[in-house]
């Protein structure tokens, strides 16, 4: 499903002081997915304004969104969102 060439972008937020916005290539994005794993038990998929997401909400409070853009049934991109501000303006349905 991941397309070898995806490029993830990263808002101020959810990348943290000093590390990259930007990844590019399915290996190193699997790379960094690797840290992210200790908070998979908080993560589900969701509806963000209509579309297939990723939410990361501990406690049902949410922190992360993680946005997909699909072609020829590949994610080719993803867009994660930490910004507040951003978060309070997208319409999530979830499970929790």
């Amino acid at each position: 499903m991941l397309d070898p060439d995806v490029v993830v972008h990263a808002d101020a937020q959810a990348a943290g002081s000093g590390a990259a916005r930007e990844i590019r290539g399915a290996v190193n994005w699997a790379r960094g997915a690797v840290a992210f794993a200790r908070h998979a038990r908080f993560v589900s998929p969701a509806l963000v304004d209509d579309q297939a997401a990723l939410v990361w909400a501990p406690r049902g409070r949410l922190q992360r969104v993680v946005r997909f853009q699909i072609t020829a049934g590949r994610i080719t991109a993803a867009q994660i969102i930490a910004d507040p501000a951003r978060l309070r303006e997208m319409r999530v349905t979830a499970p929790w």
